[in-house]
């Protein structure tokens, strides 16, 4: 499903689209990706930063398809685990996802990746566990 949305032949998740997200750059061979996310005002906590569900949907939005990119056709790898460690406040606007595959194994993988600001420095941290499993057709 990762490629068909890519190449638009299929819609995005409406979850996607809610946080604005574009792809980057992805590289199936070395397990990375790096997406943006576009944080609109209707993120903001009532101080005006990205108030960190969001930040957390947008790190499992970036960690999540660093492996699904890698899976084979009918597969599919939901989370399992998701640790969010939030650095400093986000301002609303363009954030960059870096998430990457740090160990895969035939049925569980653990991921890492981080959430940077528009100077670059990192506004929240994230590892997860996810389980590959396979779409049963019928």
């Amino acid at each position: 499903m990762f490629w068909d949305v890519l190449e638009g032949r299929i819609p995005p998740p409406p979850a996607a689209e809610l946080l604005g997200w574009e792809l980057v750059n992805v590289d199936p061979d070395r397990g990375t990706i790096e997406v943006a996310f576009e944080a609109d005002e209707r993120f903001a906590n009532p101080v005006g930063v990205v108030q960190g569900g969001f930040l957390a949907a947008m790190l499992d939005d970036t960690l999540g398809p660093a492996l699904v990119a890698t899976l084979q056709e009918h597969q599919f790898a939901p989370t399992l685990d998701l640790h969010v460690q939030f650095l400093r406040p986000a301002r609303p606007g363009r954030l960059l996802g870096r998430g990457r595959i740090v160990q895969r194994g035939k049925e569980v993988c653990f991921l890492a990746g981080e959430l940077v600001g528009p100077d670059g420095r990192p506004v929240a941290v994230a590892t997860a566990t996810a389980r590959i499993q396979t779409v049963r057709q019928e």
